[in-house]
């Protein structure tokens, strides 16, 4: 899979519009699977919906199409709070990341966050030799897929699940699964 990490981040787009708890959660995924190491307490802190709302407040997010309740988020919002995530956790204040939120175009911001997440974002999937467990000779293939830390997904090579985009949609919907547990 030659994709790069931009059209990878950009597969999420299909996921919009978001409530202020989605869009807090799907940012949660993708910022936990990339291993991203938190410096504070604040940048420890999962984004929820409240925040959310506070970083609309504050200029940090993009107002969003609608109000109250009815309020969505789309791709750009993702992308916004994904940089304000990214930064918190690299040690940086949020009036430093308001101020660069303000200097960065849409394009440079979507690049400098599909880099900073790249390892996430990549589908990774290591291909395996295992036996049948009918116990054939004959080795199967397996593609294995890291979904976050600690998880991981096996898909045997060749029916219609292994697919690339099956696999992409497979992590995404396990990962935003695991944001709303959390």
């Amino acid at each position: 899979m030659a994709e790069t990490p931009v059209a990878l981040l950009r597969a999420h787009a299909r996921h919009a519009p978001w409530n202020a708890r989605g869009l807090a959660a799907h940012a949660t995924a993708l910022v936990d699977a990339a291993g991203l190491r938190p410096t504070n307490a604040s940048a420890r802190a999962a984004p929820s919906a409240r925040a959310v709302r506070f970083y609309v407040a504050n200029r940090l997010l993009d107002r969003p199409d609608g109000l109250g309740t009815s309020a969505t988020y789309g791709y750009r919002h993702l992308l916004q709070l994904l940089a304000i995530k990214i930064r918190q956790r690299e040690g940086r204040t949020l009036d430093a990341i308001k101020a660069e939120m303000f200097e960065v175009a849409g394009d440079a911001l979507e690049r400098r966050v599909a880099q900073s997440l790249a390892p996430a974002l990549g589908v990774g999937a290591d291909t395996t030799a295992l036996r049948d467990r009918a116990g054939e000779d004959s080795p199967l293939a397996w593609r294995r897929l890291q979904v976050a830390d600690g998880i991981e997904l096996h898909v045997r090579e060749g029916g219609p699940a292994a697919r690339d985009a099956a696999l992409i949609a497979m992590r995404e919907a396990v990962r935003a699964a695991l944001g709303r547990v959390g």
